[in-house]
């Protein structure tokens, strides 16, 4: 693997038999974290919007089940 700096962006150099399902695991996580250090949101209210999301998913499973 190579990796060179330019005045404009960083090359990953990698070898043609690199798995590409993993690269693209990477590609997509190195994307999240451009997109996340430009985010004005508060840790708190991810938290908040992630119960609320998962307390509405249990509800419908408990409809789905009939509980």
């Amino acid at each position: 693997m190579i990796i060179e700096r330019t005045s404009k962006e960083i090359i990953f150099r990698l070898p043609s038999d690199t798995n590409i399902d993993e690269l693209q695991e990477l590609s997509d996580y190195l994307e999240y974290v451009e997109i996340a250090k430009k985010s004005k949101t508060k840790q708190s209210e991810v938290d908040d919007l992630v119960k609320s999301i998962k307390k509405g998913r249990w509800n419908r499973t408990k409809e789905q089940l009939g509980l």
